[in-house]
């Protein structure tokens, strides 16, 4: 069978070659030649990117950073700027060095090298544009409890916008504008600063420092609480009033139990060196940018490393109370994610979730089928099933027909109110009757929903909204006994985040352990990516 070429495809494939001969023999080319061999080049390395050739092909091909226009100038200007600043940003500056660009500018000296340049400037845009808007990690990637959707801006879009707007504006609008980014910027540079400096002195060597303690190592202690700004100078060789305040102020900005003691706990985290808080920024920047989006003027926030459930309304929060989560196991940590929640459920009953039923009652059940006797067993028609005549012995994790409930009441595991945010997790906020647990400084214990310490507090603030008094409102519909459904007329966006740092608007930065672990890997996903820590020497 004959191939058949396209009459203008083969002429655009001569008239490059023709260009490309008369180069070599050092001839004046004609202009339209040089046009044609520029756009072939840009067809061709525009090929295999389905967005960028088609940018390229509803523009005829024209360049936007390679002409000798002044806009072209304008913008490779706008771009080697900016990437001049991605390190603040703690992005991989290796993927788009400013230096090997205006390099390859000058070395870019024929049609061709110039339309391959102008495609792989593009392409480098791109990059630059999705890792400093909304992050450079796929977060399911790094670990599959980060199940949150990445608001990605379509690639033609921003090449559109890019050739449209004020090339300076269209790069301003790609940083995260929310406060917390700009705060976690800012920390960021001061710990590069701290780090070139030598970091905040040698570690405590002690299990436990207290009040009226002296020597050595309250000395240590001490000068390490100077260095971190906790205290001001002080000759004390104590234990003294001075040095137990620094304590309880680190201990706040850290989740710790603010006694003033220099446990364990704490000493611990008074030996975390300035590298390890720096990565917790960066983390924290990486993390902001996936959450890059419209996060509601009033929403829910949730985050799971700090054990806080908080209410924010245009940016203050406006109620804030202690949460048990997923106890750090494979199959109970709570995952990250963003969704709406849409109602409330009072004396909610309690569907036990197969994996719950199968892995802790079936066992129960086999030993003894009164077990658990306050749960309700129904079979696959709803109808309550008689466990005298159930030999529960010859079900598994796969065969187990029954669903296992319990009905509204005190005792019930989700308490007497539950908020609903549905979703494929099968997540949510709820009451707990095990209320010592909210006394414990680290509190994972749940199987992977939140739980909430002022579960009617939270209720009465979000009522507020669309009842005059929600107190009251609530209270009667809890004094059926019976399961009520409430609607929230103007749902709410939950966000369920794990932050290990995060800043305040007024106050110090604070640091909460990894309790799942997920910041170690995403940092050693991002070093592996390009990021590096760097040391400031001012």
């Amino acid at each position: 069978m004959t191939s058949f070429v396209p009459r203008q495809a083969f002429l655009n494939v001569w008239s490059a070659l023709f260009a490309l001969i008369i180069v070599s023999l050092g001839l004046t080319v004609p202009a339209h030649a040089q046009v044609t061999a520029f756009k072939q080049a840009v067809a061709e390395a525009a090929s295999g990117d389905i967005e960028i050739a088609e940018f390229y092909r509803t523009r005829s091909y024209d360049p936007i950073w390679t002409g000798r226009a002044g806009r072209d100038a304008q913008l490779r200007r706008a771009f080697l700027s900016a990437l001049e600043n991605a390190g603040d940003h703690a992005l991989p500056v290796r993927r788009y060095d400013p230096t090997e660009i205006r390099a390859a500018l000058r070395a870019a000296n024929t049609p061709r090298a110039r339309g391959q340049l102008e495609v792989d400037l593009s392409r480098k845009f791109l990059q630059y544009a999705r890792d400093i808007q909304t992050g450079i990690l796929v977060p399911s990637r790094v670990d599959e409890g980060i199940v949150r959707v990445v608001p990605r801006v379509n690639r033609l879009t921003l090449l559109r916008t890019l050739a449209s707007r004020s090339p300076n504006g269209v790069f301003r609008a790609l940083t995260p504008k929310t406060p917390e980014y700009n705060r976690l910027m800012a920390e960021k540079l001061r710990f590069e600063r701290l780090l070139g400096r030598g970091g905040w002195g040698p570690d405590v060597a002690a299990r436990k420092l207290e009040p009226g303690d002296s020597g050595n190592l309250v000395v240590i202690l001490r000068n390490r609480l100077i260095a971190m700004g906790y205290m001001r100078r002080s000759a004390t060789q104590t234990y003294d009033a001075a040095i137990q305040q620094a304590v309880q102020q680190f201990q706040l900005a850290h989740g710790l139990t603010p006694d003033g003691v220099a446990g364990q706990a704490t000493i611990q985290q008074l030996n975390v060196g300035v590298e390890n808080r720096l990565q917790s920024v960066i983390v924290a920047m990486e993390r902001e940018r996936w959450l890059n989006r419209d996060r509601g003027d009033r929403h829910v926030l949730v985050n799971l490393t700090d054990f806080t459930a908080k209410i924010v309304d245009n940016g203050r929060v406006t109620f804030s109370t202690r949460s048990v989560v997923g106890k750090n196991q494979s199959d109970r940590r709570s995952p990250e994610f963003s969704d709406v929640m849409e109602h409330m459920v009072i004396n909610p009953t309690w569907n036990v979730p197969r994996s719950i039923a199968t892995e802790e009652y079936l066992p129960l059940l086999q030993r003894d089928p009164n077990a658990a006797g306050h749960m309700r067993i129904t079979d696959v028609r709803g109808q309550l099933v008689d466990r005298a005549s159930i030999d529960f012995t010859q079900f598994d994790t796969h065969n187990f027909p029954f669903d296992i409930k319990q009905p509204p009441s005190r005792r019930n595991a989700l308490g007497l109110v539950k908020f609903m945010f549905p979703n494929p997790h099968n997540i949510y906020l709820h009451d707990t009757p095990a209320k010592n647990l909210f006394a414990r400084e680290v509190r994972d214990f749940s199987h992977g929903c939140i739980r909430l310490n002022d579960p009617f507090d939270f209720a009465y603030a979000l009522l507020a909204r669309q009842v005059s008094n929600p107190e009251a409102f609530f209270q009667e519909r809890l004094a059926t006994g019976r399961e009520t459904v409430v609607p929230l007329e103007v749902p709410i966006q939950v966000h369920l985040i794990y932050r290990t740092a995060f800043t305040q608007a007024r106050g110090r930065t604070q640091f909460r352990r990894d309790i799942y672990g997920r910041d170690r890997r995403i940092w050693n996903a991002l070093s592996q990516a390009g990021v590096a820590l760097r040391a400031v020497r001012s």
